[in-house]
């Protein structure tokens, strides 16, 4: 169990002489404070009875203030069934709800993403922030193609605002980490049934995507109630409340005979287009390999005729034999290797190797920039298909599912497949 004492913060005086009271919560060299709201001189303190003394002009009925919060504090770890940690403790405290909002933890939650290095992850959290903030600010008055007109509009200006750098992501992230707009209580099931309304109504949004926004949600209640922030009555995902679905999506890949026109077509070398097409043939050769991962390979990464790489998605190390056709497409690259920075493809020739973030930020732009050449290749080769950097994988996977076993065909999407097993 904890050791919980009650302290002066002497590091916080305050300019009348006083000094606030505080709980500290103790286990295993972490420690947690929680506030009292009382203050005292230095001159009234009791160190070694942790109580005020008799000099105080309230001494008695502080005291027995004093009293109760120890005592409430050593029941919430006698009556936990679980083991709780102070941080835990120091929010049960506060009671149902805390004081701690729904936007205050995700912010922290996606601080934490981004300093690790996430950034995709921490920057789309970041968006469902955003989308929940202007549901939270909707006026039903409106008519609706205004408030979707206004809510662009916020976006393009964050954007605008971001590219004169004007505005930091952490610019969001710090604001959110200051509201108190939107309290767990509030989120509710009438709360998510009319926020998935207002995410497909206001902001066009896939059901898969608002899918992905009520798992960030139940992901952060979750972690709420395991902090002791909200109770578990709250909870609005349990028994018969609102329940996640996840639907199988509709992705169709390309027929073998739509690749072999892809593979034919001929592109000036260098130009965007020419890299586009080689990048995604690669990447369908390499079993859909992800675009994401391909960009960012070096040739550091090739050995003994193998591809050894780390899938950037889930940490995955895999090994691969380099085709017969991958190999022709390295062979336009081989002579630039020291040119590219010993990348293979040209996107990230000018970023700074230890820069997580700069690589990231290229690595999305290179993206969208081959999503745009692979719809002008569609058109060339008259596929009427979606042909995305993502396709590549399904494409590979019909083509591939006839002709290879079940069991290799997973190896091969690397799902759980140790270094080598292909």
């Amino acid at each position: 169990m904890a050791n919980v004492k009650i302290v002066l913060r002497k590091n916080m005086i305050r300019k009348d002489g006083t000094i606030p009271l505080a709980l500290r919560i103790s286990e295993n060299y972490k420690t947690n404070y929680h506030w009292l709201g009382q203050y005292v001189f230095e001159k009234d303190w009791d160190k070694t009875a942790g109580k005020v003394k008799r000099t105080h002009p309230n001494y008695r009925k502080l005291n027995n203030f004093l009293m109760k919060k120890l005592t409430e504090v050593n029941d919430i770890y006698f009556e936990s069934k679980d083991r709780i940690t102070p941080k835990q403790a120091k929010q049960k405290l506060k009671g149902p709800g805390g004081l701690k909002s729904f936007f205050a933890l995700a912010a922290e939650r996606i601080k934490d993403k981004y300093e690790r290095g996430t950034f995709s992850v921490a920057k789309s959290e970041l968006s469902i922030l955003y989308n929940l903030e202007e549901f939270l600010n909707l006026k039903k008055s409106k008519n609706k193609s205004t408030v979707i007109k206004e809510i662009k509009e916020r976006r393009r200006e964050r954007i605008s605002r971001a590219k004169r750098a004007e505005y930091m992501w952490m610019d969001g992230v710090n604001y959110f980490q200051k509201s108190t707009a939107l309290r767990f209580q509030e989120i509710d099931e009438a709360f998510i049934n009319k926020y998935k309304t207002f995410c497909l109504s206001y902001l066009n949004q896939t059901t898969r995507t608002v899918t992905n926004q009520l798992i960030f949600i139940r992901t952060l209640f979750n972690l709420a109630i395991k902090e002791g922030i909200i109770d578990q009555k709250y909870y609005p995902f349990a028994g018969e409340k609102e329940k996640i679905r996840i639907g199988s999506g509709n992705k169709i890949g390309l027929t073998i005979e739509e690749v072999e026109k892809i593979e034919v077509l001929k592109f000036e070398e260098g130009a965007s287009i020419w890299h586009t097409h080689n990048v995604w043939l690669f990447a369908f050769y390499f079993a859909g390999i992800r675009i994401s991962d391909v960009v960012k390979l070096k040739w550091s990464d090739f050995k003994d005729n193998r591809l050894y790489y780390v899938m950037n998605k889930n940490e995955k190390a895999l090994s691969l034999k380099i085709p017969d056709k991958a190999e022709k497409i390295l062979s336009y690259y081989r002579k630039d290797k020291i040119l590219y920075n010993g990348y293979v493809f040209p996107f990230l020739k000018n970023v700074h190797p230890k820069d997580a973030e700069e690589i990231y930020i290229k690595t999305k732009n290179a993206t969208k920039l081959l999503n745009k050449y692979l719809k002008r290749i569609a058109e060339e080769c008259g596929i009427d298909k979606n042909l995305s950097n993502h396709i590549a994988r399904h494409s590979f996977g019909n083509i591939a599912g006839d002709k290879i076993h079940p069991l290799m065909l997973q190896k091969l999407y690397r799902r759980g497949c140790k270094i080598n097993s292909v």
